[in-house]
């Protein structure tokens, strides 16, 4: 697959996870500076890793919302609880990582993480 080819399904799967209202407001605030960022994370994030056949989506939620966990990437992880939503992720599975993670990490991570993803669930329930 050559570049096009994978800028162009990063971009489709990048849309299917984060959806379309994200991806455009992303794209939109593209800038010549963060353009060489954002075609790294198209291309290879969302179209060599996230296409990747080994994990079904569902389950690179349940790994990325773990990994924002324990290294407090609150912004990522609010955008990621959503994401996992669409992945088909259930809410009790989600708290569920959040609980693992926080033996490991440290129960003041998990209590920040808990408080992060209520609140996206709760814009998510409102949409």
């Amino acid at each position: 697959m050559d570049d096009a080819e994978r800028t162009e399904q990063g971009m489709a799967v990048r849309r299917a996870v984060l959806g379309d209202e994200h991806v455009d407001r992303a794209v939109a605030r593209t800038t010549p500076f963060t353009a060489p960022f954002q075609d790294l994370i198209t291309r290879y994030a969302w179209g060599d890793v996230w296409s990747r056949p080994g994990l079904s989506r569902a389950e690179r939620s349940l790994v990325t919302l773990a990994v924002l966990t324990a290294l407090q990437h609150e912004g990522e992880l609010a955008m990621h609880v959503q994401a996992a939503l669409r992945n088909g992720v259930t809410r009790e599975q989600i708290s569920e990582v959040l609980l693992q993670v926080s033996i490991y990490a440290g129960v003041p991570t998990g209590n920040r993480a808990f408080a992060v993803a209520q609140r996206a669930l709760d814009e998510a329930a409102e949409e």
